[in-house]
């Protein structure tokens, strides 16, 4: 699955007059320091493709237990059911539901039912390298680091 991100930028130009006009509409204007609105968008956008990324679990299989030292994450279920364990909690999402992992949190996503778990995980941080996974228990035998 490929996450693209859509740009909305359309117009007639009316809103910003005198500065927007329908040649010139806001989104072609640096109203807020030097670049244009819609420079500024597709700035914000950079590193996307890192930060924003789905994740499929098999029935009955598990992530590791691990946490991150920083990186944040949101994880909304697209489809089927996950187990998460958050530090001390445990708790099921449903389709359509999301979570927060905070920073620093001991987190493990499971999927318990007899159907394919798929998720999108977004990442919020400072560095969002996967060397900043510390495994904490791993059924795959994977080293502690990333």
């Amino acid at each position: 699955m490929i996450i693209y991100p859509i740009i909305l930028a359309g117009g007639a130009g009316v809103r910003l007059w005198p500065l927007s006009r329908a040649d010139c509409p806001k989104q072609f204007l640096p109203l807020v320091g030097a670049e244009t609105l819609l420079q500024q968008t597709i700035r914000r956008l950079d590193g996307l493709q890192e930060a924003a990324r789905p994740i499929i679990v098999n029935p009955g299989a598990a992530l590791s237990l691990q946490k991150h030292r920083q990186r944040a994450e949101h994880w909304v279920v697209v489809r089927g059911q996950a187990q998460v364990t958050r530090d001390q909690e445990v708790f099921l999402l449903a389709e359509n539901q999301a979570t927060d992992i905070p920073l620093g949190a001991i987190h493990r996503l499971e999927n318990p039912a007899d159907e394919l778990l798929e998720l999108i995980e977004v990442q919020f941080g400072d560095y969002l390298g996967e060397d900043d996974i510390e495994r904490l228990e791993d059924r795959y035998q994977r080293d502690g680091q990333g």
